[in-house]
């Protein structure tokens, strides 16, 4: 079931049919992709009180699971208190948000490699921006929210991209091992500034 904000995004060069597929979910993955459809779902149902978010945690709240598809996935992801950061990563590489990647792919609004924008779908991706009828985290993510809860839930969630926390992993180390030599009182420096101190008080 397409959720109500598939009626604000109007045609720009083509079809009937293929505007009527878009919805919100849709223009976040041409707004961001993965990360963003991710990103938005978690703001949704926050927003509707059916996603709880405390620290770093989230759960379901309530019984009934959201209809569109991708809503229903985040929900199924958390009915305990579960890491953010992993249900927003589970959620991105779910089904159901491939099946968004295959459907623009489809209708030529996103490449079929990369996921990047086509022509075609950054003129849909600004012609919903000029509609109006989306909320802006869909275009811009937690950074439209205001100060609270949800936007540091969700902005804190962010993963670390792998090669990038391994890179940092061997930085810290590297400087754990240069600090340690520096602070070696055994070492050819330490030793140099003691010998250099005791001919000094002859």
């Amino acid at each position: 079931m397409r959720i109500a904000f598939r009626r604000s995004v109007p045609a720009t060069g083509t079809t009937e049919e293929s505007r009527a597929a878009l919805d919100s979910y849709d223009v976040a993955f041409l707004a961001g992709g993965p990360q963003r459809v991710a990103d938005s779902a978690l703001i949704a149902l926050s927003e509707r009180g059916l996603l709880r978010l405390g620290g770093s945690r989230v759960r379901a709240a309530g019984e009934a699971p959201p209809q569109h598809p991708v809503e229903g996935a985040l929900f199924a992801l958390c009915p305990r208190s579960r890491n953010t950061a992993s249900v927003l990563t589970a959620l991105q590489r779910s089904p159901e948000v491939e099946e968004i990647a295959r459907r623009l792919a489809a209708q030529n609004l996103v490449t079929g490699s990369r996921r990047r924008p086509t022509r075609l779908g950054r003129r849909q991706l600004r012609a919903a921006e000029r509609a109006e009828g989306l909320p802006e985290y869909v275009f811009s993510g937690p950074a439209a929210l205001p100060p609270g809860p949800v936007r540091r839930g969700v902005a804190s969630a962010r993963p670390i991209p792998s090669g990038l926390g391994r890179t940092l992993i061997r930085m810290g180390k590297a400087l754990d091992r240069d600090h340690d030599s520096d602070s070696d009182p055994g070492s050819d420096s330490g030793s140099a500034f003691s010998c250099g101190g005791g001919s000094g008080s002859d």
